[in-house]
């Protein structure tokens, strides 16, 4: 054990995991690499968890960042605020939402905070609907509202919630329907569940679900769900925190896959668009964000400097087209992933879309999830110079791969030769 690790240990809480046998301390960064304490360098396919959007040590937020700190790094959302003014024109302007106001934060956690205080507020209702193998933070209301009993430590919550079938297309109850048979079999539950209930505030869901392994649902889903919620008055949150910002490469949001009934009436997201950076935000109609009647602020949402760092990465991303580089090269990624995995017993699905890909390990011949084989495989990737993430519903099994949007195709086919060693060592 490290004498930095033993000093962690000591410090930190027992639930903090760390990943690998022997944790890696990451000291420094640049476009899709890292390098740890020891000088070992790895190509980086997880972002800091979905984090690092566009590159590591990007010039151009480095120097955004820089040139705020010289000026002025926190006032407060109590004065005018240039850089967050500017940040939240170009969110509302992307948004798809029309007449939308942003209220920023520091965390993904605190926007669906938020997301879940406008809701009931504005529906003068404490139910909340949520999707099986959800996760939407670490707060008291978000874990309330996550439906994955790995990232759920407490029973108790602020709030009802009630869990609707659609998240997961390759397993449960209706993973053997076609596309358009599951829809209605989604939506016919939702109706019958809806039967039963009180008025409910809200639908939370995320349109891949990023913890719960990269899972989601057939197109139009959401879609088919806002036509029966629209009957009911009840609002539709999107929780963008890991699929916004162009990672799925076909679409901005996550939600355009399923915008056949328009937009949601609220929109959560964070992580990528601070390329690392503590920037959150919730984007609503102005009717649903200006229902609170007693003052909310935020003392470091919307921050000088970390709105300085959201405008450079937005600016680079939008003039770089990462959007379509995710598309193309995460097509080829998934596409070479696929080639890799073709007949083995180990790995059950290859799924995902743009550059957010997840590879569900099971126990050979069988349906059942292998926790530990994803461990092994987490592991031997890093000996070979990869590093990835790992989620998953009823048992964390699914390798998640989500690098910087800015990865180029030799490093795409660099990173799936590696995997393609580290599952075979694994295995």
């Amino acid at each position: 054990m490290s004498g930095l690790h033993h000093r962690h240990l000591a410090v930190s809480p027992d639930w903090m995991a760390l990943y690998y046998r022997h944790p890696l301390e990451i000291t420094h960064g640049e476009g899709r690499h890292v390098w740890d304490a020891e000088g070992n360098r790895y190509l980086d396919f997880f972002g800091g968890i979905l984090t690092t959007m566009t590159a590591h040590a990007l010039p151009e937020v480095t120097k955004a960042v820089a040139e705020q700190a010289g000026r002025i790094i926190h006032s407060s959302t109590l004065y005018l605020n240039r850089p967050m003014v500017e940040l939240a024109e170009r969110v509302v302007t992307l948004s798809g939402i029309p007449d939308a106001r942003v209220f920023f934060t520091t965390s993904g956690t605190e926007a669906n905070d938020t997301a879940l205080l406008l809701a009931t507020t504005y529906r003068r209702s404490n139910q909340i609907l949520a999707m099986r193998n959800s996760y939407h933070g670490r707060s008291f209301s978000a874990v309330s509202v996550t439906g994955n009993h790995a990232w759920s430590p407490t029973g108790l919550s602020p709030l009802q919630t009630l869990y609707v079938h659609g998240g997961v297309r390759s397993r449960g109850p209706y993973a053997h329907l076609s596309d358009g048979e599951f829809i209605a079999a989604c939506v016919a539950d939702l109706e019958d569940l809806l039967g039963h209930t009180r008025d409910a505030a809200a639908l939370i869901a995320e349109p891949i679900q990023g913890v719960g392994g990269f899972t989601s649902p057939p197109d139009g889903l959401y879609a088919a769900f806002r036509e029966v919620l629209d009957r009911h008055g009840i609002l539709w949150i999107s929780d963008e925190v890991q699929t916004g910002w162009g990672r799925t490469g076909e679409h901005f949001w996550g939600w355009q896959a399923h915008g056949g009934s328009g937009p949601p009436d609220i929109v959560t997201f964070a992580k990528g668009i601070g390329n690392g950076m503590s920037v959150g935000g919730v984007i609503a109609r102005a009717d649903v964000m200006n229902c609170l009647d007693a003052n909310s602020i935020s003392t470091f949402g919307g921050s000088p400097v970390t709105m300085a760092a959201g405008l450079a990465n937005l600016s680079y991303l939008l003039e770089h087209d990462l959007q379509g580089n995710a598309r193309r090269v995460g097509g080829l990624l998934i596409e070479r992933l696929r080639a890799i995995t073709a007949g083995s017993e180990c790995v059950r699905e290859v799924r995902g879309r743009g550059l957010m890909i997840g590879i569900e390990l099971v126990k050979p011949g069988t349906d059942e999830a292998n926790p530990e084989a994803a461990s092994a495989v987490l592991e031997a990737a890093r000996e070979g110079g990869l590093l990835l993430g790992k989620g998953g519903g009823h048992n964390t099994s699914v390798l998640r791969i989500a690098p910087p949007l800015s990865l180029s195709i030799p490093e795409a086919e660099e990173g799936a030769a590696i995997l393609a060693d580290a599952l075979q060592a694994a295995g």
